[in-house]
Parts: structure tokens; C-alpha cells; sequence
């Protein structure tokens, strides 16, 4: 059953992989390159005195909900597999994907922006939020409403049945390597934690994520810089072997160039979200004078995750030599960890050069905070779905359903068989990805438009606001209300 479920999930995910950095090219150019000539605008929409003021949530609250899913156990585990499976040339290739894609995530916090409406349910308005995200883009902006439910109900099973095991997995197996501890002893922890977060509605989710994400970054960020300093004169080696393997230029790994590309595309694409829809529902609920800028804030989310967690997590490992790589048949071409497959315990052997022993207990707390801030954004994106199906009904009874299955399958997820629990979730994630990519391409001569109308208005030495009817485009609801208008637009 797992082989079955992996091949299956390597049909999905590679030539998916291929088309987000193929979208990201095409889209660069078409947007002038709008990452990097945009690169001082995203840092001041984060510091935007007016931002979140008039409801919705600030473009910094907006930042750290997308990173809570962005940077999870994949910006740790996802890079050492991406070196296991492509050797240390899969990192220049995670880069190429973070810095060329990222114009995909512009893309679709752009529109969930546009395509956003004011909140129906009572705890979303508690916590002063607007709502919005992939269905309703899909809906709204293409006119098809049934893709949009089916894209909800997938997003509902998924982020609140599935994906939340493969985090809460991830936690448990780097706390037996840490601690030696039973895997029902981390579940126990980390199914209590996420209840009494997640029954304290959304106000709690984004207050824990606001107050964690930056701490976990900075944190992670600067323990990986103390191991490369540590290491400083391999550096340069270092980057040359990346830069050499990248290319199939490396005796050692002759060959490898195909299996580089493919899976630093992958697992920059599955460690960043990028283009999987994830982060719409956190873009859309912040609020703002153009979409533009949110497009941009989300961008600036991804350059933070792959540009410099993963690129962090997977220097560390190649500077330290604690990294193995087999090809495709399984053969081991490197081998510097014998017996340790590729997870979080390679960053863990990666610590203990620093100060020997402290690793494996640093990575299994880093682990298990990034895991628990992912847990409760995928938890935050299943009730957006599901918010998106009720349409305004109460459907209180559903939403027990979603709280205990997430809080189910958090602690069944930390017991089962790992290779399982990521085969079905690149499975489920795929999927998701696909029809959200395919709405993309059809939807983009709208982002274009948008995009070109933020820079004319920025040009001009104005704020951009928007005006959707000016741009010819309809079913932004939110855009179109008078009141709406002049409160982004003070």
C-alpha cells in the first residue's frame, strides 16, 4: 500500500512541480519581474500604519498566518529529503523555484484579495477578519461555483482530516530521536496544546501564530548561522558542491543533475506552499487599500521560508557533512550518516557539531513549535472552507465535527506508519494543487491588469487603491460597497 500510494503521489507531484516553476517564469516576465523591482514596497506594506485598522486583520498578522503553514516540518525534513533524493545541487534548484515561483503566490493572494467578502460567522468577526481564499476566487472570478465547492471540500478533508497527521508525525518521530520518548507521550502533548488553541476560535489562532512565527524564525535562523560560522572554512566548498551537483558536475554524483532539479522543484513547491492555494484564506483576511499589496506581502512570506529557513536548514547539513545521497535505484552514493534516513535527524546530527549532544533536543522542539503553528493553520484553512460551504448557514454541529476530527487525526497521525501518512498527503495536496494551478493560468490576465494598475498608481506618487469596475472586472463584491471603499481607502 505505500509503494502503491508513493508512485501514485510521484505522478501527481513531479510534472505539478515542472508546472509551478513554468507558470513562475512566464509569470516574471509578464509582470516585469514584480519580485524583484517590488522588493522595498514589500517591506514597507508590512510596516503600513493604517493596515488592519478598519477591519481585517494588519499585512504582519497576514505574514505570519501564511508562514504558520509555509514554514512547517517541510522547511526541515522536506529539505533533507530534497538532498537525500538530489544531493546538495537539489538546494540550487529549491532557490531557482523559491525566487522564480514565488510570482504564483503573488498571483493568488492577489486575487483572493479581489474576490473577498465580509464575514458571515460570528467568530471570524470576533476576531475582525474578512474571508476569502481559492473557492471563492474560482467562483466569483472564473464563474464556476462547482469547482469552487469541489476545491472547498477537498481543502476541508485534507486540512482537516489528513495533513495535520503528517506534522504531528514528523513531531513525534524527532522526540523519540531527542528524548527517547514513546510516541503516544508527544501526541498527548501536542493534541492537548492544538485543542485548547483551536476551541479558543480564530482570535487565539492568529495571536499564538503572530507571537510564534517571528520567535521560531529568528530563533531557527540564527542557530544555523552559528553552525555555518562554526564551520565557516568548508563554506566555500561547500557552495561550490552544490553549485556543481546542481549541474551534474560532480564525479561523486554523475547523473544526479535530472534528480537535483526534480526534487529541489518539489520540495521547494511543497515546503513553501507555493501555488497550492494554502496561504489565499490568511491573504484574504487581511484588510487593504489594493490587492496588490497583499500580493506582495505574500511573496515577501515565501522568500522568508525558502530563501532563507531552507536555505539555512540545508546549508547547515552540507557544511556539517551530515547528509547521505542515494539515486533512483536505491544505491548509496554518499554516505556520512550510516543508518539515518533523511528527516529531521540529519539537522540534528548537524547541531550536535556545534555543541555535541544539544541537536536532537533543539530539533525536537523546533519541530514541535513549527508543527503546531502548521497544525493550526491547516486547522484555520479547513474552516475557511468549510465557512466557504455553509454560505452564512451556522452549521454549528459541522464545526464540532471539524474540531474533533482535526484533533483526531493529530493524535492518530503521531502513531501510524510515516511513510503512509506523507504518502496520502502529497496525494491529497496534489490534488488541491492541480485545479488550483489550472484557475490560475485562466485567471491571470486579471492579476496582470491588477498588477499594472498598482504600478501606474505607484508611479503617480499615490497609495493605490483599487477600483475593480475601472479594470473591468466583476463579482468583487467587497470592492464594489461604498462603505467598503472608503475605509481601505483612508
Amino acid at each position: 500500500m505505500d509503494e502503491m500510494l508513493s508512485k501514485f503521489s510521484d505522478a501527481i507531484w513531479t510534472p505539478m512541480a515542472y508546472l509551478v516553476i513554468g507558470m513562475g517564469v512566464v509569470f516574471s516576465v509578464l509582470l516585469k519581474g514584480v519580485q524583484f523591482r517590488s522588493f522595498p514596497d514589500m517591506i514597507k506594506q508590512l510596516k503600513e500604519e493604517n493596515s488592519g485598522e478598519n477591519g481585517g486583520i494588519s499585512s504582519f498578522q497576514a505574514l505570519a498566518l501564511a508562514l504558520g503553514s509555509r514554514v512547517g516540518v517541510g522547511s526541515i525534513a522536506g529539505v533533507a529529503t530534497a538532498i537525500g533524493g538530489g544531493g546538495p545541487g537539489a538546494l540550487l534548484w529549491m532557490a531557482v523555484t523559491g525566487l522564480v515561483g514565488c510570482t504564483v503566490g503573488y498571483a493568488e493572494a492577489t486575487l483572493s484579495q479581489v474576490f473577498k467578502r465580509q464575514v458571515k460567522d460570528a467568530d471570524r468577526i470576533k476576531a475582525n477578519e474578512d474571508i476569502g481564499g481559492m473557492p471563492y476566487y474560482i467562483k466569483y472570478g472564473l464563474k464556476m461555483p462547482v469547482i469552487g465547492a469541489i476545491v472547498a471540500v477537498l481543502g476541508l478533508v485534507g486540512y482537516g482530516f489528513v495533513f495535520s497527521g503528517i506534522q504531528a508525525n514528523t513531531i513525534a518521530a524527532s522526540a523519540k530521536l531527542a528524548f527517547d520518548l514513546p510516541a503516544w507521550v508527544p501526541a498527548a502533548v501536542v493534541t492537548v496544546l492544538v485543542a485548547a488553541i483551536i476551541l479558543g476560535g480564530t482570535t487565539r489562532i492568529v495571536k499564538v501564530t503572530q507571537f510564534l512565527v517571528p520567535v521560531l524564525a529568528i530563533s531557527y535562523l540564527v542557530l544555523a548561522l552559528c553552525v555555518i560560522i562554526a564551520n565557516l572554512s568548508r563554506v566555500p566548498d561547500a557552495l561550490s558542491l552544490i553549485v556543481r551537483s546542481a549541474f551534474g558536475l560532480e564525479p561523486m554524483l554523475s547523473g544526479m543533475a535530472g534528480a537535483a532539479i526534480a526534487w529541489g522543484v518539489r520540495r521547494a513547491v511543497f515546503a513553501s506552499a507555493n501555488g497550492l492555494g494554502e496561504a489565499t484564506f490568511a491573504a484574504a483576511a487581511a484588510r487593504t487599500s489594493h490587492p496588490g499589496k497583499q500580493g506582495l506581502v505574500q511573496t515577501f512570506s515565501i522568500y522568508i521560508d525558502v530563501l532563507l529557513i531552507c536555505m539555512a536548514t540545508g546549508l547547515m547539513m552540507v557544511v556539517s557533512g551530515k547528509y547521505n545521497v542515494t539515486d533512483a535505484s536505491g544505491n548509496m552514493l554518499i554516505e556520512n550518516l550510516p543508518g539515518l534516513n533523511p528527516g529531521a535527524n540529519w539537522v540534528q546530527e548537524s547541531i550536535d557539531t556545534l555543541a555535541h549532544g544539544w541537536g536532537a533536543g533543539f530539533v525536537a522542539v523546533a519541530v514541535l513549535m513549527f508543527g503546531l503553528t502548521c497544525i493550526l493553520l491547516y486547522y484555520y484553512v479547513a474552516n475557511s472552507n468549510l465557512l466557504y460551504l455553509l454560505d452564512g448557514r451556522e452549521g454549528r454541529g459541522w464545526k464540532r465535527v471539524l474540531n474533533l476530527g482535526t484533533i483526531a487525526i493529530v493524535l492518530v497521525g503521531s502513531l501510524v506508519n510515516a511513510k503512509l501518512m506523507w504518502a496520502l498527503g502529497d496525494i491529497g495536496l496534489g490534488l488541491i494543487a492541480w485545479v488550483n494551478l489550472i484557475c490560475l493560468v485562466f485567471l491571470f490576465p486579471m492579476v496582470y491588469r491588477i498588477c499594472r494598475d498598482y504600478d501606474r498608481q505607484k508611479k503617480a506618487g499615490l497609495d493605490p487603491t483599487f477600483d475593480p469596475q475601472a479594470l473591468g472586472i466583476t463579482g468583487a463584491d467587497f470592492w464594489e460597497k461604498a462603505p467598503d471603499k472608503e475605509a481601505v481607502s483612508r
